[in-house]
């Protein structure tokens, strides 16, 4: 291929003879193609948009150009998806040293995502327990949900604090909603990650306290400390979000890398073609 396109040069640089402006830009051209050569992407993707730019009428080397411009974008796009298929496979193997500590909840028949859980926020083993519960879906979207279970406060914001003084409260749920289970009344509200005032941010940073306080905020207040349980799923979820969301990350950009790749190939068929 390398030799093809030197050939294509000396074509186009013998196409402009003499002309002034069609001699300079094959120079420009071939000092592209060694920069090309070289794998310095960048200044060899400069000299050829200094070509289109400086030299309009040199046809034949602009043509050339447009070529050697193809296969610099072609090549940047299969090494980063290497880097990127390299990423993933780490990525996936800190996955698979994390993910069998979570109880992954999916119903087949209607949902296409499951959330993660740690196995004590299970709820068949939380019961009756007022708490604040992480999950995560496949995708590593975290989020948490406040669970009081009591007479009707109807909160809809929980607040996390450290000896009175430092704390962080999520803004007011946009997903709260109250129901009964055993005839006791159970209020549930939902805050996703990044619309959570930081509570989990905090929660993460003060873990190590063991007077970690947990308010209820409604027509009324209620009160109760965090369970260390509770703090260690909230801190577990957290990472396993972050791997699972960096993971979708890299995912989406693979297939915006082999998008152009199929976009880039198919333009040098045509460009073959002509």
């Amino acid at each position: 291929m390398k030799k093809k396109m030197l050939w294509i040069v000396a074509a186009a640089l013998l196409a402009v003879g003499c002309n002034g402006d069609g001699k300079k830009a094959g120079e420009l051209l071939a000092r592209a193609e060694a920069s090309y050569a070289e794998g310095d992407y960048n200044t060899s993707k400069l000299r050829i948009d200094s070509i289109r730019t400086l030299y309009p009428k040199a046809f034949e080397v602009r043509k050339a150009a447009v070529g050697l411009m193809q296969r610099v974008e072609l090549d940047e796009q299969q090494k980063t998806l290497a880097y990127l298929d390299s990423m993933m496979a780490r990525k996936q193997a800190s996955l698979d040293s994390i993910r069998g500590e979570f109880v992954l909840e999916k119903d087949t028949a209607y949902q296409e995502t499951g959330n993660y859980f740690y196995p004590t926020q299970v709820v068949e083993k939380n019961i009756g327990r007022s708490f604040l519960r992480a999950q995560v879906n496949e995708r590593g979207e975290m989020s948490l949900t406040s669970i009081y279970c009591g007479g009707s406060i109807h909160h809809t914001s929980v607040k996390v604090s450290v000896d009175g003084d430092t704390y962080a409260q999520t803004p007011m749920s946009t997903d709260s909603y109250e129901s009964t289970d055993l005839g006791r009344a159970v209020e549930k509200a939902d805050y996703k990650l990044g619309a959570d005032g930081g509570v989990v941010a905090f929660i993460t940073a003060h873990q190590d306290q063991k007077s970690l306080r947990l308010e209820f905020v409604g027509d009324r207040h209620f009160k109760t400390l965090m369970q260390p349980s509770d703090v260690k799923a909230i801190v577990a979820v957290s990472k396993l979000a972050r791997i699972l969301s960096a993971m979708e990350e890299i995912r989406q950009q693979q297939k915006d890398a082999q998008l152009k790749i199929r976009f880039v190939q198919r333009k040098m068929q045509e460009r073959e073609q002509e």
